[in-house]
């Protein structure tokens, strides 16, 4: 067994995992990794061993427990505090949360978005394209596509989108534990007005319809309808948007790979799934053990920590041939980039969808879309938070 590898790293290179995971990938299916503050916990890192144990219910995603790991200094100091909605509940209570939601994140409500969705990608093609290359492609594009849907799905008018875009970022990366609190005190606070708002004048978004719900008809109160409002917009946005600008900074960087696209814009849906898996942008999902679990002959005793590394599971050679190449003919789809079990994404189908119209419409509409810098000057965002481009400078 090799020294504990500390957890999280920055990735060297923005598609692939941090080469500090090496030893990682070498101890499959699990190993030791130390957080920040230093403590041990277990790290998946094998395919199956991730899927059975993300469906697990003996695996608690409850933060406010004392022996929760979190793996940075400012999550701790707000998660310790409170539970975040959907993602720090057990069943039951999180069964009720989700099935509040489930009827606007369907594959059929996705499906029917599609056009909406089309209408905005074309929309700020038409305007990067009218003021002319070059572009910087995370604020004119990649950004904007998912703020426009979610606010649209949810009710949230996308005038405010500089506010919560700002607020969003400074929550997931800081880089201070007081600009995280800070930025989840605005947040909460304009979802509550907005909330208030909502309640004397009724709209017809997601937030509309949980609104009308009353708490004693089994719909959620005033804090849980803000903490959900937080979450869904949050991440409604924020890991869409790194997927449109990584997924094309990555096509840009395997020519061969974009241009069996752009020969066959069939291939998009595949694309998308393989990419998802090859990113893995959401890495370091987080549970800790409320009974012993064994699993591949090793035992996680209660109260460890344990990490999901889906950058390294999505990397398995035993679940994915020849894992670090990117490979549209590959069966992706039982990879875990949404999570498993059941606190599996929700919105996973309405992020398939944007991203295969907006990479789909990118690669057709500019169809000489390269890099307008060189590589080393493109800044890409630290191994703590999700991962993606800070700014993509494109030419076309």
């Amino acid at each position: 067994m090799t020294e504990a590898v500390a957890f999280p790293q920055s990735r060297t290179c923005p598609y692939h995992p941090p080469t500090a995971y090496d030893p990682l990938r070498e101890e499959r299916p699990l190993s030791r990794v130390t957080l920040w503050d230093g403590r041990s916990v277990w790290l998946v890192s094998g395919h199956s061993a991730g899927r059975a144990l993300l469906s697990d219910p003996r695996l608690s995603t409850d933060s406010t427990r004392p022996d929760f790991p979190l793996t940075t200094e400012r999550a701790s100091a707000v998660r310790r505090r409170r539970r975040a909605a959907l993602l720090g509940w057990d069943d039951p209570e999180h069964n009720v949360q989700r099935r509040m939601l489930i009827p606007s994140f369907t594959l059929k409500r996705a499906e029917r978005l599609r056009p909406r969705i089309q209408e905005t990608v074309d929309r700020l093609l038409d305007a990067m394209e009218a003021a002319g290359p070059p572009a910087e492609l995370v604020s004119a594009f990649a950004l904007p596509v998912p703020s426009i849907v979610i606010c649209d799905l949810l009710g949230v008018p996308y005038e405010d989108h500089d506010f919560f875009e700002e607020q969003s970022a400074r929550l997931l990366r800081g880089p201070t534990v007081e600009d995280t609190e800070d930025a989840l005190a605005r947040l909460e606070g304009y979802l509550g007005d907005l909330i208030e708002r909502k309640r004397r004048k009724p709209g017809e978004g997601v937030l509309d319809d949980l609104v009308a719900r009353q708490p004693e008809d089994g719909g959620p109160d005033r804090e849980e309808l803000v903490q959900l409002a937080t979450i869904l917009l949050t991440a409604g946005h924020e890991t869409t948007a790194n997927m449109i600008s990584l997924g094309t900074y990555t096509l840009l960087r395997h020519p061969e790979r974009l241009a069996e696209l752009q020969a066959d814009p069939g291939l998009v849906p595949a694309a998308v799934e393989e990419l998802l898996r090859f990113l893995s942008i959401a890495d370091g999902l987080l549970r800790v053990a409320r009974e012993d679990v064994e699993i591949d002959g090793t035992t996680i005793r209660a109260g460890e920590g344990v990490v999901f590394s889906t950058s390294v599971i999505n990397r398995d050679a035993a679940a994915y041939a020849d894992p670090d190449t990117l490979d549209w003919s590959r069966s992706a789809r039982h990879h875990l980039a949404f999570g498993f079990g059941i606190h599996q994404c929700l919105g996973q189908n309405l992020a398939r969808a944007e991203m295969e119209i907006a990479l789909g419409t990118l690669l057709r509409r500019l169809p000489g879309l390269r890099l307008a810098v060189p590589t080393e000057e493109i800044l890409f965002k630290p191994g703590d938070t999700i991962q993606g481009m800070l700014e993509l400078p494109v030419t076309w």
